[in-house]
């Protein structure tokens, strides 16, 4: 396999992506890990940080930062999938107030690693810009901002910008408004991940790739080469967790597809602002999200590829070409400046959705089996602050991270086909019926975002 054709991401990454060994047969660790993306390399480093004396091992299929790790947006932001208020109604106010400041810090997190472990990603923490171009869509970015200030947070969280304001951060055609928060960075995800393989390899952590789990179980991974016995087995799949025996319905594979352009000229860039890189996206039903990457791309990205029966996942579902040439001309409508402007790399993959719409982490001791994942797309950030959380619960130690409200909480499996298939495939229908209408109208649509909230998005 081609890896340096996965993405832009991982064609421009200043390595040869060789894969390390494969697993040489059966082996003992103090804890083994399935999954070498930000989730599992994140709990190593951790892990290995807290306690050098541990035997860790992570089994990766393919490569670190086959899956999401390598393919996102590049966003690592505070973003949770699971909403204040939601979060408030299961947990209370208060805890629902911690997760959000803890994935703020998170940012913060990340961004101390990259410097402390010379990671060359790109990173640049210089928040998003989320823009309003409808009346509709004005009337959600007021709301998002008095929902925010309900639960405390102030302007340095979450601030409402008027036409001029959103336009001078990113000068989209038609900007009526939008919101800004600093809590994001834009990063480039494969040079993160593929760094945070060195690192952990740095504090004698073990990566196997080429080498597929085939099944987890109380006390060991099994691969065809071999089983790794340990008495905690920690769970790190995202989008691919339905493959394993037992995690057909634990989560939906939902596919996310990004476009990068050449490098653009400076003069296009004074047109279209983003001079900090920040992140953008607008307040649109079906999420688009994009950044201005360090060589000078607009990388561009969306949802609006099916999910697929079964829950399945295939190299030939990252590549739509109706979605690609939609997410182009989508690109052209927020920014005319770029007139033909070819589109040099397509790309995709798929993300995970647990039932509720809820992110979760978690160790069962009684079993020894330890999770999470559920991300949405919004893992960058959430993976580092599973990984610490998992590497307290490792350890036993109770720590403000463990009393997280999401920590141990179990999503509800996913209907089993085709009631999969019929909801997932018609919420998306509908949410794209409702932009299209709001273009149309400038009305919301309040179908398509009842169904949203139905979902938990």
């Amino acid at each position: 396999m081609r890896y340096q054709e996965l993405s832009y991401w991982l064609s421009s990454v200043d390595e040869p992506l060789t894969p390390r060994p494969a697993l040489p047969g059966d082996a003992d660790a103090d804890v083994v890990i399935v999954g070498a993306g930000y989730t599992g390399l994140w709990t190593a480093y951790y892990l290995a940080a807290a306690d050098p004396t541990l035997r860790i091992t992570v089994l990766e299929s393919e490569i670190a930062g086959y899956g999401a790790s390598g393919r996102n947006g590049g966003w690592c932001s505070a973003l949770f999938p699971t909403s204040l208020p939601a979060l408030a109604w299961r947990h209370g106010r208060d805890r629902a107030l911690a997760m959000q400041r803890a994935m703020q810090e998170t940012v913060r997190e990340v961004g101390r690693v990259v410097a402390a472990e010379g990671i060359d990603c790109d990173w640049r923490p210089g928040g998003t810009v989320v823009l309003a171009r409808s009346g509709a869509q004005l009337g959600r970015a007021r709301a998002a901002v008095e929902e925010a200030r309900e639960y405390g947070l102030s302007d340095e969280d979450l601030v409402l910008l008027d036409a001029d304001q959103a336009a001078a951060r990113c000068a989209a055609d038609g900007v009526l408004g939008g919101t800004y928060t600093p809590h994001c960075a834009a990063v480039h995800p494969a040079r993160l991940v593929r760094g945070l393989a060195r690192a952990v390899e740095g504090r004698g952590v073990t990566i196997y790739e080429r080498t597929p789990v085939t099944a987890i179980r109380p006390g060991a991974a099994v691969t065809p080469a071999g089983v790794v016995r340990a008495p905690v087995v920690v769970r790190a799949t995202e989008g691919f967790t339905p493959a394993l025996p037992g995690q057909r319905r634990t989560v939906a594979p939902v596919y996310s597809l990004m476009v990068a352009t050449e490098p653009l000229p400076a003069s296009t860039w004074a047109e279209i602002g983003l001079a900090d890189r920040e992140t953008f996206s607008d307040y649109r039903h079906v999420i688009i999200y994009g950044q201005r990457t360090a060589d000078g791309r607009l990388a561009f990205g969306g949802r609006g590829a099916p999910y697929h029966f079964g829950s399945r996942t295939a190299p030939g579902y990252d590549r739509e070409p109706r979605v690609f040439a939609a997410l182009r001309r989508v690109l052209g409508e927020l920014f005319p400046v770029l007139g033909e402007v070819p589109v040099s790399h397509t790309w995709g993959g798929p993300l995970g959705v647990a039932r509720d719409w809820a992110a979760s982490v978690g160790l069962d001791r009684a079993s020894g089996l330890a999770w999470a994942g559920g991300y949405v797309g919004d893992g960058v950030g959430t993976s580092n602050l599973a990984g610490r959380t998992l590497a307290d619960l490792i350890r036993g130690q109770r720590t403000e991270l463990t009393a997280l409200p999401w920590v141990n909480h179990r999503s509800p499996r996913w209907e089993p086909e085709p009631l999969r298939w019929l909801a997932v495939n018609a919420g998306l229908r509908l949410m794209f019926s409702a932009d299209e209408a709001e273009q149309r109208t400038n009305r919301p649509a309040r179908r398509a975002a009842a169904f949203s909230r139905l979902l938990g998005h």
